[in-house]
């Protein structure tokens, strides 16, 4: 198992492309099931969970073809099965994805309950109820969800109890093909359900309201297919920013969108970096500061992502003064603290809340990542710490982050990957 090595204390510097959006390249990988037509794809990212999605597909039958630079063209067409198989589905939560596109294109399903991060309960009750209301019937076999319609599903009028990107995709995805007219409430506004229904729009049917908290989806026959880019990672771009934060750098990160990341860019601003943007680019530069303790709480879009919340944790570690980190949406997502408290952080959990005080430096030590953005948080701390750090388990990292310890020391960081 391959591990990343890091000798910290280099202010990072440069810049570097940003890939393209993993949560919303997944989404759409699933939405291709709907389609009758080969469709291309572009600016997907090269990582773990997008190589598990496009088995997956090639396991329902879809056929799949990547070329150099990761663009994909996919024809759902050749389909012979209906089942997402347990092996796959348990390595990865997007792999729900695929189930309400195979009930509304072929009328039946057979998806293994997901796997993924361990950071908390994310129960698929909205998806399946949603499903249901568009006139699905739905039994949980042996860890199996089996679903069928007779016919067309019936577009219905659906009101989610809490926020769900999962849940509002699938549903989203489903009422693409059904009968009728459908209505979201409550549903997720991330800029990554916007791009799936920019691109379910682009391919042929008519979703309105994307970006709101309520989606019209008038159900169409067929899709038509056609070519389609992912936008880009705001996660990623993020994390890097939080880096240079963190190790009193200066940065350009191209390729990527400003506009999607208003609530990350005015806390960073907080902690004294000096941010400028363009279209498709953003710098961030501490000018050799150490940046200022925040607070934030975590919230859907728009307010501060809680897939950031662990890397603003860790540029806290390092800040001058105390700051407040609340985690609303998932209960064990503060469990990096315990791994930047074994490198002389500070940082007491009270609840769903991490008081952290800044300490003036870091130290090496040996940490084990347990999900996708503490993984993350554990590089930012091994960046700024004084010795190497070694972190552990970082297929975590690799579910998420494109070639990370490259783009890093495309920054100027001594990071190296090294077998386990």
């Amino acid at each position: 198992m391959d591990k990343l090595k890091i000798s910290g204390g280099v202010p990072l510097a440069g810049e570097i492309r940003i890939s393209g959006a993993k949560n919303a390249a997944l989404p759409i990988l699933a939405a291709t099931l709907l389609v009758d037509a080969p469709v291309k794809i572009s600016n997907i990212p090269h990582l773990h969970d997008i190589t598990t999605m496009i088995e997956l597909l090639g396991c329902l039958g879809v056929y799949v073809m990547v070329d150099e630079k990761m663009n994909l063209e996919v024809d759902s067409r050749p389909l012979h099965s209906r089942t997402a198989p347990y092996d796959l589905v348990k390595t990865m939560r997007a792999s729900i994805l695929v189930l309400g596109p195979l009930l509304a294109k072929y009328g039946d399903a057979n998806v293994s309950f997901p796997g993924g991060c361990a950071i908390g309960s994310r129960p698929v009750d909205l998806h399946l109820q949603g499903l249901r209301a568009m006139g699905a019937d739905i039994d949980i076999d042996g860890g199996y969800i089996r679903a069928s319609c007779r016919g067309r599903l019936q577009g219905a009028h659906i009101l989610m109890d809490t926020v769900s990107v999962g849940g509002t995709e699938n549903l989203l995805m489903a009422a693409a093909l059904a009968e009728g007219q459908t209505i979201i409430e409550n549903a997720a506004r991330e800029p990554e359900v916007v791009d799936l229904a920019d691109c379910l729009n682009a391919w042929g049917a008519d979703v309105q309201g994307a970006g709101t908290a309520t989606l019209v989806i008038n159900g169409v026959p067929d899709l038509s297919g056609g070519d389609y880019q992912i936008m880009p990672d705001r996660i990623e771009t993020g994390t890097y920013l939080a880096a240079a934060a963190a190790t009193r750098g200066r940065v350009r990160l191209k390729d990527t969108d400003p506009h999607i990341l208003e609530s990350v860019l005015i806390k960073l601003e907080e902690a004294g970096a000096e941010i400028a943007t363009g279209d498709d680019w953003i710098s961030l530069d501490m000018q050799g500061r150490r940046p200022s303790a925040i607070s934030l709480k975590t919230a859907p879009y728009p307010a501060f992502p809680t897939d950031m919340q662990a890397q603003l944790t860790a540029v806290n570690a390092v800040s001058e003064g105390v700051g407040a980190i609340t985690e609303t949406i998932f209960e064990n997502r503060l469990i990096q603290a315990h791994e930047l408290n074994r490198m002389g952080a500070k940082i007491d959990l009270e609840g769903n809340t991490a008081i952290v005080t800044g300490v003036e430096t870091l130290k090496g030590a040996p940490v084990m990542a347990s999900d996708l953005r503490a993984s993350a948080s554990l590089v930012i701390a091994g960046l700024v710490a004084e010795g190497e750090t070694t972190v552990d388990r970082i297929y975590h990292i690799d579910r998420g982050y494109e070639c990370i310890e490259e783009k890093l020391q495309q920054l100027g960081a001594n990071i190296r990957r090294v077998p386990g």
